[in-house]
């Protein structure tokens, strides 16, 4: 990756090279259960309903300064892919001026023929499983916490509820920092 910025920059050197992550995250109404403290001789109780329609976060993430950027789609698959790099490309200015590096998983939806990726966007892969590579993946903890041991009558309240929780982490960029900010991340100045 530090090799890759410093080939954008010596590409564009006009222009500011920024290191992103992108990932998706499956939501539904099949709830996501969690320990819960309960007084003692009580058992807990989580209402559930299993039912089994998804929504997909899209996420992008600067693990350096904490930034977020937030789709929520109905489906993964290479046209809306394309769509959530659009939006994104077009939140974060991306163009001549500014280029971005996008650090993505090799998902079929990404390495996909269909995809079309803006101008100022660059998309670098990682090596296939390696999760634990890709800071957008330490972000879903935070987002389940609004939907763990909750039911939702559909699809909307909980897309609601996911939505808000987005908002709120756009505002902390402390502690979006603090999940993805790995040691090993390449800074922008050192690359």
């Amino acid at each position: 990756m530090a090799s890759r910025l410093r080939a954008l920059r010596q590409a564009a050197p006009e222009a500011t090279v920024e290191l992103w992550a992108e990932d998706e995250h499956r939501l539904g109404l099949k709830p996501i259960l969690r320990r819960v403290w309960a007084p003692r001789g009580q058992r807990p109780i989580a209402p559930a309903h299993h039912r089994y329609t998804w929504t997909y976060l899209y996420a992008f993430v600067h693990p350096e300064r904490g930034e977020t950027a937030w789709l929520l789609l109905p489906r993964v698959d290479a046209a809306l892919f394309s769509l959530a790099l659009a939006h994104f490309a077009r939140d974060v200015g991306a163009g001549p001026t500014k280029q971005i590096l996008l650090v993505v998983d090799q998902a079929g939806s990404h390495i996909a023929d269909a995809v079309t990726v803006p101008a100022g966007i660059h998309l670098e892969f990682l090596p296939s499983y390696s999760p634990e590579l890709q800071p957008a993946e330490r972000l879903w903890p935070l987002t389940n916490e609004v939907v763990a041991n909750r039911h939702f009558a559909d699809i909307t309240a909980l897309e609601d509820q996911v939505a808000v929780r987005c908002r709120t982490l756009s505002e902390q960029p402390e502690v979006v920092r603090s999940h993805t900010r790995f040691h090993w991340w390449p800074t922008e100045e050192a690359a």
